[in-house]
């Protein structure tokens, strides 16, 4: 079951994310190790910059000048939040770098610096378990900087907290399962793993 909880912006996204195919239906094995009937490829919506753009211009009057304002730079986890961290930084005119993972943990590559009290927006596109972005807050901390907000564009988590301000621009409800306990996986309908975190 897939279900909208609460969107905050005044352009249907829902059916953005309908038109350009970014709501796929099957068996799909999340970056977080959930099962699910439905996956968010946001890729699919970001390969359209001018609709990406269009979401994003939402997103200033959602977080408010005064954490704008505060705010140095944005990171995001590569490598599916690029785009959006990307376009995002461009409309708040903001410094944009990003984490990734050369193992199991994100790390800051690229001749990218992380200072002591530099202040950032974590952008993510599709947040779950928020597992890749409470990464990057512990990276920005051992650093001495400062996470003012996380922002992505939908929210499917169960209330995750990271401990700062979180904005989103689309909450759904998805039913995920536990490997052990997928419906799915008794039913023995073939599990498809689409995302960019290597996951046996």
């Amino acid at each position: 079951m897939i279900k909208v909880v609460e969107q905050k912006t005044k352009i249907n996204i829902l059916k953005m994310l309908q038109d350009t195919g970014a709501i796929m239906e099957g068996h799909f094995k999340l970056t977080s190790g959930y099962h699910s009937k439905y996956y968010l490829q946001c890729a699919k919506l970001l390969q359209y910059p001018n609709l990406t753009y269009q979401l994003i211009s939402e997103l200033p009057e959602i977080i408010g000048e005064k954490i704008i304002n505060n705010t140095d730079t944005i990171i995001s986890p590569a490598i599916g939040a690029i785009q959006f961290g990307y376009l995002l930084a461009y409309k708040l005119n903001k410094k944009m770098i990003f984490a990734e993972r050369k193992t199991e943990k994100m790390e800051i590559r690229r001749g990218f610096e992380i200072k002591k009290g530099e202040r950032f927006i974590v952008a993510e596109d599709v947040i779950t378990t928020g597992g890749s972005v409470k990464e990057i807050i512990e990276i920005c901390n051992s650093n001495g900087a400062i996470v003012e907000a996380v922002v992505s564009i939908i929210n499917r988590s169960d209330n995750v907290d990271f401990k700062v301000p979180y904005y989103y621009l689309i909450k759904f409800n998805i039913d995920n399962y536990e490997p052990g306990k997928c419906p799915l996986c008794k039913e023995g309908i073939d599990i498809y793993y689409p995302g960019s975190k290597k996951n046996n």
